[in-house]
């Protein structure tokens, strides 16, 4: 990608035929390059009829074209788009036009990359713009919506301003030592660091909640052989994917299936029995079966509840939540209850399955009626939790031997890593692998 203000081109609208099709042009050229491929350009931010041509004159196709100055654009330069007919011939044609007179094809993510360069927007609202088009259910549209109007950036900035204002006070503590208030000792400056802690430990966890909306959840079902972990998979998929037998060792190979829990996308991955077994085959499933759990986000121990003494397998990640899952209640006659990360159910009948989802949920920090989320990604985790542990850090120092100067210090690393989550100090080499994952055209 180019910082240079030269002027980019591509196709906005996805991949293959459809009713209509949009060519958006992004820099200083964009006007002269459409007036020449258009013959002449309505006002601004009004839409006209216009016969496409290319550079010997002939017409590719008639559609609209609608034109946006800067900086009121979506990229803060003068911005042109065309819609057309949606033919890939027809769409590569105006393509080649638009660089005929002067664009280059736009890399991905290169028009949200310049609304940021351009400050139409920071860092994680750019990254929603790329969460909003992928998401894969509604709750995650809303979330990332949410952060695309700038929700999550608020937090973050109130944060970052909170920190900048408790280090000015203790810095000013420290830099007049002969004033007759000790402000390091009084306990305020460490009733405000508990309260930054507390306030980045809550941010922390809907962050959290706001990647996994984004990215999905991965479940492994787990058990021994016949506790019913394929039934239970048919059963949350609402259809028969998993082959269901009396017989032991019947599932050899990992089986997902996708569904959607409290809004959620959730991948359930239904694994071999886990046995020692001289069957090479089945043994392959098992050791399948093991590295699905390592890449687990949840867990579900699945157990007979008539004889539910067997206990999980050794080697289980320790920072993956393990649900134990009570099946076959039609069996032993156990009434559906949960208790924890415990749920009794019967995969057989459907009882007791909402009462599952109910605790995945909660577990995530989600619900079917909570409307708060915003998206997130992975890196605004790493770096909220980076800046706790800073905060924490200079807690515990000022607490054990009254340091004002490395609680300053912390603070001040605890704000550049709030900083890197808005792209207020971003690095180049960070900007290049986040646009990089966008779809060209946005």
């Amino acid at each position: 990608m180019s910082g240079k203000a030269d002027t980019i081109c591509a196709i906005a609208t996805p991949p293959g035929r459809g009713g209509v099709g949009v060519i958006r042009l992004s820099g200083p050229e964009s006007f002269a390059i459409a007036e020449h491929l258009a013959g002449s350009l309505p006002p601004v931010r009004v839409a006209a009829l216009r016969k496409f041509r290319d550079a010997s004159g002939r017409v590719i196709d008639e559609g609209l074209i609608l034109g946006f100055a800067a900086p009121a654009s979506f990229t803060g330069e003068d911005v042109v788009e065309m819609h057309a007919h949606g033919s890939p011939v027809v769409l590569e044609l105006l393509m080649t036009a638009c660089v005929d007179r002067g664009a280059r094809r736009a890399g991905p993510g290169e028009f949200s990359q310049r609304a940021f360069l351009n400050d139409r927007m920071d860092l994680t609202q750019a990254e929603a713009v790329a969460d909003l088009i992928a998401a894969g259910t509604e709750k995650a549209a809303r979330a990332a919506r949410r952060s695309l109007d700038g929700e999550f950036s608020a937090h973050v900035d109130e944060l970052g301003e909170a920190l900048v204002d408790l280090r000015v006070w203790i810095e000013a503590a420290l830099d007049f030592p002969d004033e007759d208030v000790d402000f390091l000792a009084d306990g305020q400056v460490l009733a405000r660091t508990d309260g930054l802690i507390e306030r980045l430990e809550q941010l922390l966890a809907r962050a959290d909640s706001g990647r996994l909306l984004n990215n999905g959840v991965r479940i492994a079902i787990i058990g021994p052989p016949n506790a019913g972990k394929s039934s239970l998979l048919n059963a949350l998929a609402r259809r028969d994917s998993a082959i269901v037998t009396a017989t032991p060792g019947t599932t050899r190979d990992v089986l997902r299936e996708t569904i959607s829990i409290a809004g959620l996308t959730v991948t359930l991955a239904d694994t071999a029995g886990l046995r020692e077994t001289r069957d090479r085959i089945e043994a392959e499933g098992v050791k399948r079966a093991r590295r699905e759990m390592q890449a687990a986000d949840l867990i579900f121990w699945v157990v007979d509840s008539a004889a539910d003494q067997a206990q999980p397998p050794p080697g289980l990640p320790a920072s993956v939540p393990l649900f134990r899952i009570h099946n076959k209640i039609d069996l032993s006659g156990l009434p559906a209850r949960r208790r924890g990360r415990e749920v009794w159910l019967s995969a057989a009948t459907g009882d007791g399955l909402a009462l599952l989802e109910q605790q995945v949920a909660a577990e995530l920090g989600l619900s079917e009626t909570s409307g708060g989320e915003f998206s997130a990604r992975q890196r605004h985790v790493d770096q909220l939790a980076a800046a706790l542990e800073c905060v924490r850090r200079g807690r515990d120092e000022l607490a054990a031997s009254g340091s004002g100067e490395l609680l300053a210090e912390e603070l001040r690393a605890a704000a550049s890593a709030l900083a890197e989550i808005t792209g207020t100090m971003s690095a180049d080499e960070l900007l290049g692998r986040i646009f990089s994952g966008f779809c060209i055209g946005k």
